[in-house]
């Protein structure tokens, strides 16, 4: 078995009101494009965009190559660990609103009390999120997005797998639901766009360099990337849409679809 982090929005991590309604509104059109071409080539249910999620998927991969790794690589070879570990709990911090929004939208009210104390403790005993207090204390951190959110009031059908540029895998689902979340976060309205842009990118950057060997053990121990990247990324979204209370960041995964090719 292996431990694989959270796929989706590797790059591109927490979906802002600001800068994405065109990537909604790309995600959405490729949805409309699976409906009306039911007939486009598919060897796997609930895919029937596989052909060009290969292709945008490619497209990733070399921006990765490219861009996005040496990026985090430099990052993790510049930044000392406990500074990175500082960063990463700040942004989780400034993310427990949104969480809270959607606990209570689930009517997970207990959930909800937790994610209240972890704000307000990690905020002014952690220093305005450096240092993860509530965590040491016994207060774990909960989940809670906008498409957990659909899925609890009845839209259990997230639709066709989609690959999307930079962002990664989603469905039309939760890909609505991850823009909403940026509405649903009111600290993503107070900040100046400045550091709101800033805060994406370290967000971005964090993010994949979490998941540097990760993703060089999916990519090097897949016989079909594409195939073993939608099963995690599956399984992993199965496990959180099904979460009442805490959530870690990582999933075992026990199948690979490439294995049995």
């Amino acid at each position: 078995m292996e431990d694989v982090p959270a796929l989706d929005g590797l790059y591109a991590p927490a979906m802002r009101p600001r800068n994405l309604p065109l990537i909604l509104a790309l995600g959405l059109s490729l949805a409309a494009c699976a409906t009306r071409n039911g007939d486009m080539e598919a060897s796997t249910p609930g895919d029937p965009l596989e052909p060009l999620n290969r292709e945008v998927l490619d497209v990733n991969i070399a921006l990765d190559d490219a861009v996005f790794r040496p990026v985090a690589v430099g990052y993790r070879a510049v930044v000392p660990e406990f500074a990175r570990t500082g960063i990463r709990n700040a942004l989780a911090n400034i993310q427990e609103p949104r969480i809270l929004a959607n606990n209570i939208l689930q009517g997970r009210f207990l959930d909800a009390g937790h994610t209240t104390l972890r704000f307000v403790f990690n905020s002014t005993i952690g220093l305005g999120g450096l240092f993860d207090v509530a965590t040491d204390w016994g207060i774990a951190r909960r989940s809670g997005d906008f498409g957990q959110t659909l899925h609890r009031w009845g839209v259990v059908d997230g639709g066709p797998y989609l690959m999307l540029p930079i962002a990664g895998p989603s469905n039309p689902r939760d890909l609505v639901g991850r823009v909403s979340d940026g509405f649903l976060n009111p600290i993503n309205w107070l900040m100046p766009i400045e550091a709101d842009v800033s805060r994406f990118v370290v967000d971005s950057v964090d993010t994949r360099e979490q998941n540097i060997e990760s993703i060089d053990a999916l990519r090097s121990g897949s016989l079909d990337f594409y195939a073993r990247l939608r099963s995690v990324w599956e399984q992993r979204r199965n496990a959180e849409l099904n979460a009442i209370g805490d959530t870690g960041h990582r999933l075992d995964v026990l199948e690979d679809p490439g294995a049995t090719q």
